[in-house]
């Protein structure tokens, strides 16, 4: 039967009461439960069977003293360990095989049973190297309505400190962060420093600069209605870059959930890393152009094999052998030591100070302390980050592609390759083909979109949007199809009623809202010039959500071009602020890209209507 207790800082723990029968079992003595063991387990050694009861623990994240398949494949997915699926899936299989009561849920003594029939030594040692993976993970009870209420979930310690020191270097000299920076990444102060939703709105801005006016947010003397607000816009402005954030809402943040948090926050720092591992961003990627592949390909390959491919041009220069992944081929530093000293600086460009990187460490026999050794010579880089020695000899794959990735950001160490004869020419990627791969991505759709167009051309993304805005999807029929997709449709399917809502009765709408509100603003088209200066939106704003606006902020009169994008900026930021999920960049109004006006009204008409309804 198992208890829960109440740890530090209100997290639930839950603890075991021994088990009888499990005591005997450690004491050598046959006990076993009817059709469920066989006598080998007698002939178990004390030591083998505590190891399988830290395993059976490890495994078993919801506590509830038994594991289910799912569980088991959750421990293959999450331990970054390169195995087959067929192969996991046999594991899995086998397991679930020795459920000899058929009640869908295996117990400790079942499950001593099961391992002790796999007689592969292979099987044996992937799976322990799995377990071994679950250590620093940490468990809690659910606490949002939404998404975690009466369940279990788990965080890894390893991340939280990682995301802490993170933050604490990044926000070190913001001014409206002083009141939570630095936060002690021993204890759970980062759950705490979430509630006010400036961090997040600082982080947001930093990972994708001016997505967020700061003008915007809440930062003096906050109220909780104040804070609602700061976290409403973090979320709706993180939508925006492409975290995907279905099923977290402001009390979420406001509760400090760990695994909701670290879970956003993840996305959030990602993003950032990755922003410019791209090629139409850095140009100098084309260098990693392999002789007998062409552009394009490397084009549409995701940041994070870019990210691999940069490690392995560096260690072939060094003459050291590639990496496959950023977990089992790092675990012994030895790619590190070379990759920081092909990539540190060599003091042949003007102004740059040389930095000889010590590879005395690259022979130490510990693998922990090589990797400390390792980690000193990142620190002369100032890239001492998101890693202990500890997370480079476990494998952490995402704490260790994130060390690799800001290792790339501070010290790329590429030139962009002469073109001899060959066209190099690159579009970089539109607004709108941005903004809507962002939406896409923020829905949750799998495998992430990368690339608009090549990401898209099986039509599996296609069908997971058709899901998301409740069109009905037969998964089971092969459907081609060439659309383009809106974010607005199911936003215009609401307001319709499920009708189809044409341009002018958003535009009506939009001016008679105007009118009851007192405002002189009105507009003609989405391709109204006056649009450009933002003024329409904001009057519309402020007619919908009284006082959201704060008018001594916003230019009237003759605009400069800096006038008319400070308005924009301000017009979406309070626009995501008051609920509304706006995808369209500020350059759109000023701009006046009719196609994204259109979203922009469209969705402030959802929340006037929805208030109205209200």
């Amino acid at each position: 039967m198992a208890l829960i207790t109440r740890g530090l800082h209100g997290v639930f723990f839950w603890t075991k009461r021994p088990n009888s029968t499990i005591t005997r079992l450690l004491h050598g003595e046959n006990c076993c439960r009817e059709n469920s063991m066989d006598s080998k387990v007698t002939q178990i050694s004390r030591e083998d069977l505590e190891e399988l009861r830290e395993a059976f623990n490890k495994i078993d994240i919801d506590n509830s003293g038994y594991v289910s398949d799912f569980e088991l494949q959750e421990l293959f997915r999450e331990a970054s360990f390169h195995i087959p699926g067929y192969k996991v899936r046999e594991i899995v299989e086998k397991f679930m095989a020795g459920d000899t009561n058929k009640d869908e849920k295996i117990s400790f003594e079942e499950f001593v049973a099961i391992y002790q029939e796999m007689r592969s030594k292979e099987v044996r040692e992937t799976f322990r190297k799995c377990i071994s993976r679950r250590d620093g993970i940490r468990s809690f009870g659910g606490t949002s309505k939404i998404s975690s209420e009466g369940t279990q979930h788990s965080y890894s310690d390893e991340e939280k400190v990682a995301f802490v020191n993170w933050i604490n270097k990044a926000l070190a000299d913001d001014p409206d962060c002083k009141h939570l920076i630095p936060m002690d990444p021993e204890t759970d102060s980062l759950f705490k420093s979430v509630k006010d939703g400036i961090l997040l709105c600082k982080m947001i801005n930093l990972s994708q600069s001016d997505t967020i006016d700061e003008r915007v947010i809440n930062t003096k003397k906050c109220t909780p209605f104040t804070m609602t607000e700061n976290l409403v816009l973090a979320l709706n402005s993180a939508s925006a870059i492409g975290c995907t954030v279905v099923n977290i809402d402001a009390q979420d943040m406001k509760a400090g959930t760990p695994h909701l948090v670290l879970g956003l926050l993840w996305q959030i720092i990602k993003i950032g890393l990755f922003a410019d591992i791209e090629i139409s961003r850095n140009e100098a990627l084309i260098a990693l152009l392999d002789e007998s592949e062409d552009l394009e390909h490397l084009m549409s390959m995701s940041p994070e094999d870019l990210l691999l491919r940069w490690v392995n041009y560096h260690l072939k220069a060094a003459g050291w052998e590639p990496i496959r992944n950023f977990s089992d081929d790092i675990k012994d530093s030895r790619a590190y030591f070379h990759l920081l000293n092909q990539i540190s600086p060599k003091g042949d460009v003007d102004d740059e100070m040389r930095i000889d990187i010590d590879m005395s460490g690259f022979n130490e026999r510990d693998d922990e302390r090589r990797a400390e050794l390792m980690l000193k010579q990142a620190e002369r880089l100032d890239c001492r980050q998101f890693v202990t020695p500890n997370d480079v000899v476990a494998g952490n794959h995402k704490l260790n592609m994130a060390f690799v990735a800001n290792l790339f950001n501070m010290y790329p160490a590429l030139n962009r390759p002469a073109s001899n004869g060959i066209d190099y020419t690159i579009e970089g990627e539109t607004r709108e083909t941005r903004t809507f791969r962002n939406w896409m991505n923020s829905l949750g759709v799998s495998p992430h979109v990368n690339h608009l167009y090549s990401d898209l051309h099986d039509g599996l993304i296609i069908l997971q949007l058709y899901e998301r805005i409740q069109v009905p999807v037969n998964w089971t029929r092969f459907i081609t199809m060439n659309n383009s997709c809106r974010y607005t449709l199911k936003v215009l399917s609401d307001i319709g009623d499920g009708e189809k809502v044409s341009d002018q009765v958003i535009i009506d709408w939009v001016n008679n809202t105007l009118k009851q509100g007192q405002k002189d603003s009105y507009i003609n088209s989405f391709k109204d010039k006056s649009i450009s200066t933002s003024l329409p939106v904001i009057d519309l704003i402020d007619t919908i959500v009284p006082k959201a606006i704060k008018y001594e902020m916003v230019k009237t009169g003759e605009l400069t071009p800096e006038d008319r994008l400070n308005n924009a900026k301000y017009a979406i930021s309070v626009a995501r602020k008051i609920g509304v999920r706006v995808y369209a960049l500020p350059d759109d109004l000023v701009e006046v890209n009719p196609k994204m006006v259109m979203t922009v009204f469209a969705c402030l008409m959802g929340r006037g209507l929805k208030k109205a309804d209200g």
